[in-house]
């Protein structure tokens, strides 16, 4: 009876010593990490969950690992970690940081491709980005995209937002991304246009809206400057506007717009073409092409800068000359 008792004694006191042994290295599992601030870790392929807690033991970010490698044997589905670009912070503990590399939960990175800017200008900015890869096959790829579409150029057929991804994107990748945005976005837009409008297909209302996006910051401006065009188009009149013959220019553009341009014949100068130019002269936002899509009814004709970034409209040329003696030659 008394071995009985010993051995129900030794159990109690096996099973709280298990408990606190138990207890103490869950607690230690969530012990917050050793850092001051956020920081990049990389886990590379082939890394192993007991080689990554050795590895941050070492660099003093965890203070002791044992609790967490008892972890990963309660809990083995810890231990499939994915090889990506993490970001770990202060608040963190271990627990978190395991959890985090076990479900893929990779750092996001973002890039901002801006309203108004050409394709050109775009593609400075996607090979800029240190975490934006590009494979050998971007051009083949890019040439695929581009068949299927009007003129076989990209120019003003991706959407202008801020785009994430994770560690070594392919650049392929977003450019895809902003085009399918804006294959939806011109859609949705075509499909709710104002009656009556100039414009043979949607391509050419994103032209228009790439000229918009030129031609004003100011976006209330937008749809008047929208109005402005469509009467001109109607009336059969040149569309003579600046940015498209600074785009026809090419690299011969050096800051200024001097006479002889303006008379110099290039598919985008419409101080000499009738219509719309032959493709986009930048990525058009959301608010330019719900301009062109939707003008405002106006019987204004003409516009001009007034210095401060917005236009001063006219509905006859005599206006409109008195408003240029006013706002531009007075410089």
């Amino acid at each position: 009876m008394k071995t009985i008792k010993w051995l129900a004694v030794l159990f109690i006191i096996f099973c709280c010593a298990l408990v606190a042994v138990v207890m103490h290295f869950d607690k230690q599992s969530k012990q917050p990490l050793n850092l001051n601030e956020t920081r990049v870790f990389q886990v590379k392929t082939g890394d192993s969950a007991k080689g990554i807690l050795n590895r941050l033991k070492t660099q003093g970010v965890l203070e002791d690992n044992l609790g967490l490698k008892i972890r990963l044997k309660i809990e083995p589905e810890l231990a499939n970690i994915k090889a990506g670009t993490y970001e770990l912070w202060p608040s963190m503990n271990g627990l978190d940081l395991l959890e985090l590399i076990s479900n893929g939960k990779e750092m996001q990175f973002s890039i901002s491709l801006i309203e108004g800017l050409n394709w050109r200008e775009w593609l400075l900015a996607l090979q800029a980005h240190p975490q934006i890869k590009f494979n050998d096959d971007f051009k083949q790829q890019l040439d695929t995209i581009t068949a299927q579409l009007p003129e076989q150029s990209i120019e003003g057929y991706l959407l202008p937002d801020t785009y994430y991804f994770i560690s070594q994107t392919a650049a392929i990748d977003i450019v895809k991304r902003a085009h399918l945005s804006m294959l939806r976005y011109l859609d949705n837009a075509w499909q709710n246009r104002a009656l009556d409008l100039p414009y043979a297909s949607a391509y050419e209302g994103l032209i228009m809206a790439s000229i918009i996006e030129k031609e004003t910051g100011v976006a209330q401006e937008r749809p008047r400057i929208s109005g402005v065009f469509v009467n001109r188009l109607n009336l059969n009149m040149r569309l003579q506007t600046d940015p498209t013959v600074i785009y026809g220019m090419g690299d011969n553009f050096d800051g200024d717009i001097r006479r002889k341009d303006l008379k110099t014949p290039t598919p985008y100068n419409t101080y000499v073409i009738k219509g719309l130019p032959p493709t986009p002269i930048a990525m058009p936002s959301k608010l330019a092409i719900d301009a062109a899509f939707n003008p405002m009814v106006t019987d204004d004709l003409y516009f001009v800068s007034k210095g401060d970034g917005s236009h001063k409209f006219s509905t006859t040329l005599q206006e409109h000359n008195v408003a240029v003696r006013q706002y531009q030659l007075k410089k």
